[in-house]
């Protein structure tokens, strides 16, 4: 595929449609996933694009950029390279732009950091021309008269007012809203105390010297963004005055599975596994498979024992409190300026309470709700037994057959397929997956085997044989993609 190597400037121009010249794919959301999209289909130059976000520009997680923290997958993982290496859209090629080839290359990193990442997301969705920012999806409809979707809009100013309305016209969708924070409901009243900072730790960075200001802090959720908290606020507490408590539902501490055979869990040939599974299998093993992705990387773990045994080299305990293995039943305010949790312990069966000055909840994310958005096209959407949307092995919804357009998902469809639904490493295949339906040709050709696993006892494709032949005769052979089950 040939790429110009200067990738164009955004002309900031708002997107023009009318029935007679409909868009090929718009898409609802920019986020890494569908920037993975964007940027893999402006190597398409038949298929017309436009992507829409509400936010002003283009921001990853901005409240868990702590320094020093890094990415759980390598950078090969970036939003293209997976499937096109030779993509303008690269790390490596953004890394060349700003002349930093070199030290990345002696610095030998593998895993990037997180600030990083999201720099290089932002040169990818200020370069991109499809890409519009400030445009509020307000609703979507099928027009069965003209087969296709209308998209209405409201453009906002930079004050996030509305500015303008606006409607687009598509042959296809692709939702890629996102998620939000979760907070689970006994602490949903932790929220409603205005005087005591409670935030998720979606938040975190933007009240951070609030937090570590308070007298005792509390971090509720073991996974990644709850090891990384803690430690930055163990790293910025006096020692023997730490005050930190750090509670978790998990029975432990426990690391991310990250060996290599386990990581293959996030390979396209699992995701055609777990989507080949009947529903109630899927259901009951998804629970299972929480270390794949719920766990602490090795090293977050390492760094604070190390922090927390620094702090025990001259006698004494740091002032801390690790407790696994126990879940808020309930919580509210005491007085003005202190909040009450009331804990049980799982195995023990036994309570208590603890008091804090702040609360710092790393309790996970949730797919973003759709339903007012997609009103107009429930009808249409075809569910399962627990009523949630029926996604094919190409991440569409299963729609009612009166429907020709597709509407492609992006980080919807764990229920589907799988633990890997949100993951990163997986961006560029979904994205050239959905792609080559889209075109109905192999726009991107994929590969027939990513996995030295082999996930259940149905037979798989032999790899072809090796020959000894000239290379330069097939260069432009198309690999052949196999249907995905």
């Amino acid at each position: 595929m040939t790429h110009n190597n200067k990738p164009p400037q955004n002309p900031n121009n708002g997107p023009r449609t009318t029935p007679d010249q409909p868009l090929d794919l718009a898409g609802i959301g920019i986020g890494p996933f569908n920037l993975s999209l964007a940027a893999l289909a402006h190597g398409l130059p038949d298929l017309r694009t436009a992507f829409y976000d509400q936010t002003p520009t283009f921001r990853w997680h901005p409240g868990l950029l702590i320094d020093g923290t890094s990415l759980q997958v390598p950078f090969l993982a970036d939003l293209v390279t997976l499937a096109d290496p030779t993509s303008p859209w690269t790390f490596l090629n953004y890394l060349k732009t700003r002349e930093r080839l070199y030290p990345f290359y002696f610095a030998e990193r593998s895993h990037i950091q997180r600030a990083e990442y999201d720099a290089y997301c932002r040169w990818v969705s200020q370069s991109l021309p499809d890409l519009h920012f400030a445009h509020q999806i307000d609703a979507l409809r099928w027009n069965p008269e003209r087969n296709l979707f209308e998209i209405d809009y409201t453009q906002l100013d930079a004050d996030g007012e509305a500015e303008a309305l606006g409607r687009a016209y598509a042959r296809n969708l692709v939702l890629g809203v996102g998620t939000t924070p979760h907070i689970p409901e006994p602490l949903r009243p932790l929220t409603e105390a205005p005087t005591v900072p409670v935030i998720h730790s979606a938040d975190y960075l933007d009240h951070r010297d609030h937090i570590l200001a308070a007298d005792h802090v509390t971090v509720i959720g073991a996974g990644q963004s709850g090891a990384e908290v803690f430690l930055d606020l163990l790293r910025n507490r006096p020692a023997g005055h730490e005050k930190l408590h750090w509670l978790a539902r998990t029975p432990a501490f426990a690391p991310m599975e990250y060996s290599k055979l386990g990581l293959e869990h996030f390979t396209p040939d699992y995701t055609r596994y777990f989507h080949a599974l009947p529903e109630a299998v899927r259901n009951q093993l998804l629970p299972q498979q929480w270390q794949l992705h719920r766990g602490i990387d090795a090293g977050t773990l390492a760094d604070i024992h190390d922090e927390l045994y620094r702090r025990s080299l001259h006698g004494g305990w740091p002032d801390t409190v690790l407790t696994p293995g126990v879940f808020v039943r309930t919580a509210g305010r005491v007085g003005t300026t202190r909040v009450e949790l009331h804990l049980e312990h799982a195995q023990q069966g036994t309570r208590s309470r603890i008091t804090t000055d702040a609360v710092v909840l790393a309790t996970g994310y949730r797919e973003r709700r759709t339903d007012t958005l997609l009103a107009a096209l429930d009808p249409y959407i075809r569910r399962d037994h627990s009523d949630r949307p029926r996604i094919d092995e190409h991440h569409r919804l299963v729609l009612d057959p009166l429907v020709t357009g597709a509407i492609h998902v992006q980080n919807a469809e764990h229920h589907t397929h799988g633990i890997g639904t949100p993951d990163l490493g997986l961006a560029a295949w979904r994205s050239a997956v959905i792609l080559n339906a889209l075109t109905q040709k192999t726009a991107y050709p994929l590969p027939e085997r990513t996995a030295f696993t082999t996930f259940g006892l149905e037979p798989r494709p032999q790899p072809r044989p090796h020959t000894h032949h000239n290379h330069s005769e097939d260069r432009h052979t198309i690999p052949r993609q196999l249907p995905v089950h």
